[in-house]
């Protein structure tokens, strides 16, 4: 019905957003790889990525199912 599109188009439009600014973000931390600029310690690594991986683990249970991803842009359809 109209409702249910309604909330798929809701979903795609917040999903497709928020995915997008959440990849931004994790290539801004990849950034602080350059060791020419910053200083860090193979500990930092770890606990950075431990942190994030956490996250996503977290988040995909919500959803109780596996995802999929493709480089660049995130769309759904």
């Amino acid at each position: 019905g109209c409702k249910m599109r309604d909330k798929r188009k809701k979903f795609v439009e917040l999903a497709e957003a928020r995915v997008t600014r959440a990849v931004g973000q994790i290539r801004l931390v990849g950034n602080l790889s350059n060791r020419g600029a910053y200083e860090f310690t193979e500990d930092d690594v770890r606990k950075i990525f431990k942190a994030l991986q956490r996250e996503l683990d977290a988040a995909k249970s919500r959803f109780g199912g596996e995802g999929g991803g493709r480089d660049g842009e995130f769309r759904l359809e």
